[in-house]
């Protein structure tokens, strides 16, 4: 929309209605003249931008034409990001409902500085919209299911493809309490679903894993990986308590942050492939023999579990907001809502567990493990931030944080704003600074996790409440011996959960269309996957999208020869 077209739906219906317009032409009349919604919050922003939206005044106050323009584009900015996909997926009818969208869209934008809009202070807007106090959300809200109890059961389990094996060879290596890092992890995926009110999950951070149980060098103990965990919690919660991990999540370019999602998402791929076709072996963190054919963890099983999912939940919903083609005839197909296909295969996994080994029974110890404070001493600190925490902190800002809030974004576009990168950073923060001193496992929100969780039907944050109770469950059931029945799982059923979180994850790089952003994110994809590192790739993609945005600044432009078909070089 220009700005024209803001005037002239005060004035009257727009001559020619190009996108969006037909449907916000009414409502638009009524936020911004306020003769529709009555005392709508949307005054006190009218009356920064110079327009009198009481009821029953319809005359705008004399104010600079640029105040009032600047204003106009603050106004675009938010309807494009919290009304248009609520339109389009006919989640916003009534006027009334659009202006409570939009109020909710400007508040999120300026507490996250997005669009930068200096008619709208921070402090400005929370002070006059008082209407919308920052809180915590009711559990009614964030835990209301968005579409069965069986897809949210489904989705609960998306992500134990890659927390499952991590867990088990930390708990094997290393001896980390499972009891309580199960009680810790539980009451965090509680905590996160009533907070984001999606399916934010919690996993374990991946690269002081890595480290810790890599047989290159002396595996770490847990004082250091609990000294990892706290040094990554610090710098992340620095940058999300002063607003520097918003600012980057702003400047970083697009095609960059696909990249990043789709080298980490072929690299789960990967992984998944090699836990169906070969046996392992966590505790050494390497591949074995090719897996026997048959057997209760054979390959044709986890075959067969493979073409279950997919006969199920077929290539995973549609998003949201996108409307069925009309020249496409309609098929039938299964509604995935009420068949909880990773729940079916997870469950079928628990049982083969003590059809293989039946004495797992007897090694299960009632009660929960003790919870005592981790003693960490300076040469501990020192080994941790070194030799775990440099490598985790890149890997944690790019995946756990600004990745997870694209995709969220993507995944969740009618939610009316953005999942707010501060917000998902402070979380990662206060949860291994509370957790770690206790000798819970040093844990982020992984963007594999989310894409795992939403392709098994996960939609809201009742999906994560589900898996925290069972988490909190089996941790003051069972303890640390609930290791003994981890360890026995089949690790094929568990390729196959990771394998469709992989491709979910990587499916997010589907909107790049521009050749010149393909571009940027294949080569940091390239780059991550070959070197193994997310910061390497990222850093890449960075210098290769400023050096394409150099040949359009017009002074180089004149010294380079055109690549124009036909034009001679000046």
């Amino acid at each position: 929309m220009a700005v024209s077209h803001f005037h002239r739906v005060i004035e009257g219906p727009p001559r020619s209605r190009d996108e969006h317009c037909i449907e916000l032409v009414v409502p638009w009349r009524a936020v911004l003249l306020g003769t529709m919604v009555g005392s709508c919050p949307i005054r006190c922003l009218g009356r920064h931008a110079g327009w009198c939206c009481g009821p029953g005044q319809a005359r705008p106050i004399v104010q600079p034409l640029s105040a009032q323009r600047k204003f106009v584009s603050f106004l675009e900015a938010t309807i494009r990001r919290g009304i248009v996909p609520a339109l389009e997926a006919r989640q916003a009818s009534s006027p009334r409902t659009i202006c409570l969208l939009l109020c909710l869209s400007a508040t999120t934008m300026a507490e996250d500085g997005a669009d930068g809009n200096p008619l709208l202070p921070r402090a400005a807007l929370r002070s006059r919209c008082f209407c919308l106090p920052c809180k915590i959300p009711s559990p009614a809200a964030s835990f209301r299911l968005k579409t069965s109890v069986w897809a949210e059961l489904g989705g609960s389990v998306g992500d134990l493809g890659t927390y499952i094996p991590i867990v088990l060879a930390l708990s094997l290596v290393n001896h980390l309490d499972l009891g309580t890092t199960l009680i810790f992890t539980g009451l965090y995926n509680a905590v996160t679903g009533l907070l984001f009110g999606l399916p934010m999950p919690v996993q374990p951070m991946k690269s002081i894993a890595a480290v810790a149980i890599s047989e290159s060098s002396a595996h770490l103990s847990v004082p250091q990986i609990m000294a990892a965990g706290i040094s990554t919690a610090a710098v992340l919660l620095f940058l999300g308590s002063t607003g520097l991990m918003s600012v980057l999540y702003r400047f970083i370019p697009l095609p960059v942050v696909r990249g990043v999602q789709l080298s980490q998402g072929l690299s789960f791929a990967f992984s998944a492939i090699k836990y169906i076709r070969y046996d392992q072996d966590f505790a050494a963190g390497k591949s074995l023999g090719p897996r026997p054919w048959l057997g209760l963890d054979g390959l044709i099983l986890a075959l067969s579990a493979l073409l279950f999912v997919v006969l199920a939940s077929g290539s995973g919903d549609d998003p949201p907001n996108q409307t069925p083609n009309p020249s496409i005839p309609h098929r039938s197909r299964i509604s995935s809502s009420w068949i909880p296909a990773a729940l079916l295969v997870f469950a079928l996994g628990v049982a083969l567990c003590f059809a293989r080994d039946p004495s797992i029974l007897a090694d299960l110890k009632i009660g929960p493990s003790p919870i005592r404070i981790v003693r960490i001493t300076w040469e501990d600190w020192k080994v941790g931030f070194v030799r775990a925490a440099i490598p985790q902190i890149p890997l944690s800002v790019l995946n756990s944080v600004i990745a997870v809030c694209k995709l969220a974004t993507d995944l969740f576009p009618v939610r009316g704003h953005e999942v707010s990168a501060t917000a998902v950073s402070v979380s990662v923060g206060a949860m291994n600074l509370v957790g770690c001193w206790f000798g819970a496992m040093p844990v982020c929100h992984g963007a594999g996790g989310l894409a795992g969780q939403y392709r098994f039907g996960g939609r809201s944050g009742a999906s994560v409440l589900f898996l925290g109770v069972a988490k909190m469950s089996l941790g003051l059931l069972f303890g640390s011996s609930f290791v003994r029945m981890l360890s026995g799982f089949p690790i094929g059923i568990l390729g196959v959960l990771l394998l469709f979180s992989g491709i979910e994850l990587a499916m997010a790089s589907r909107d790049m269309g521009d050749k010149e952003d393909s571009f940027v994110m294949l080569v940091c994809t390239a780059v991550s996957l070959t070197g193994s590192s997310a910061a390497l790739g990222f850093g890449c993609g960075i210098a290769l999208f400023l050096v394409l945005r150099l040949r359009e600044v017009e002074w180089l432009r004149h010294l380079m020869p055109s690549t124009a078909a036909g034009t001679p070089a000046e």
